[in-house]
């Protein structure tokens, strides 16, 4: 299944946005991303509305791929811009084609929680 967020921008250049995605910075970015464990810059350990889990951080052309490559489903998502100064999309996948009623919202809620403020440097 996929899930998508768009965030408006005009101001945030791909290397900011690229910079802005660190693993310590996510509770701060994503309301649903309680705190960071662990950091080890490309991968650490997060607790967030699902639970303790391994993160993975991957520097992508146009932005950053989270992967919890322990999840049961395979919950990946970029956060990317295709140009600088373009909007950023959040595309968040899970390996399954269907899921509970209830776990579907849950990551509804996590796309829609990413607080990624162009305006602030």
């Amino acid at each position: 299944m996929e899930f998508f967020a768009e965030i408006k921008n005009n101001k945030l250049s791909i290397n900011n946005l690229k910079t802005r995605l660190t693993i310590e910075q996510l509770p701060i970015l994503c309301h649903s991303i309680d705190r960071v464990i662990l950091d080890n810059q490309i991968n650490g350990i997060i607790y967030c509305i699902w639970g303790e889990y391994v993160i993975n951080r991957e520097d992508l052309e146009y932005g950053i791929r989270f992967t919890l490559p322990h999840c049961p489903n395979s919950l990946a998502w970029t956060i990317t811009c295709n140009e600088d100064h373009g909007d950023i999309i959040i595309h968040c996948t899970i390996s399954k084609k269907t899921h509970e009623p209830d776990f579907i919202e849950s990551i509804r809620q996590f796309v829609a929680d990413w607080d990624i403020n162009p305006d602030i440097s």
